[in-house]
């Protein structure tokens, strides 16, 4: 059976994939300078974030084994991108200024910004595949559970009947 807690990590890992494959791009290819698509971006994150830390936070706390593990790597990641890496990426932010392609690419800061900027899509990442975990592992334990010895009839989900004496 499919949870409700289930059903909102399917949501949140869609919003995640759809961030991903086309907020994002969409933004750096139809805005005028890569300045304003990062701060759409950079808009769009801390919601993302906090989101991922809710909903992991949820699972943890009504599930346990695999689950509560793969909610705490959701948890902490979503955490650990908007409270660790989100303001250091701020602050670097301000100190290359409003125009980061004119800043030289072996420029400390900018090396900095790409640095924590791939902190950021990685902590993204293992959160997501915290996340899937958890949506595909609620597909695969929402069938009925099978009794050792016992053959599961399609037609009634939940009841088991005795498997077939030999010969018949």
């Amino acid at each position: 059976m499919i949870t409700r807690s289930t059903v909102l990590v399917w949501f949140w890992l869609g919003a995640a994939v759809l961030f991903i494959a086309v907020v994002a791009p969409s933004a750096f290819a139809v805005l005028p300078t890569r300045a304003m698509a990062g701060l759409l971006v950079g808009r769009i994150l801390p919601v993302l974030f906090w989101s991922g830390a809710i909903v992991g936070a949820l699972i943890l706390f009504l599930s346990h084994g695999w689950r509560r593990a793969a909610a705490t790597v959701l948890v902490l990641a979503s955490l650990g991108a908007q409270l660790g890496v989100a303001p250091q990426i701020q602050r670097a932010r301000v100190s290359l200024g409003p125009d980061l392609e004119a800043i030289a690419a072996a420029d400390p800061r900018r090396v900095a910004f790409g640095r924590l900027h791939g902190i950021s899509v990685a902590l993204l990442g293992v959160g997501m595949l915290g996340a899937a975990a958890i949506a595909v592992g609620g597909l695969a334990t929402g069938r009925a559970p099978r009794t050792p010895g016992m053959v599961q009839s399609h037609e009634s989900v939940g009841r088991t009947v005795p498997p077939l004496p030999a010969g018949v």
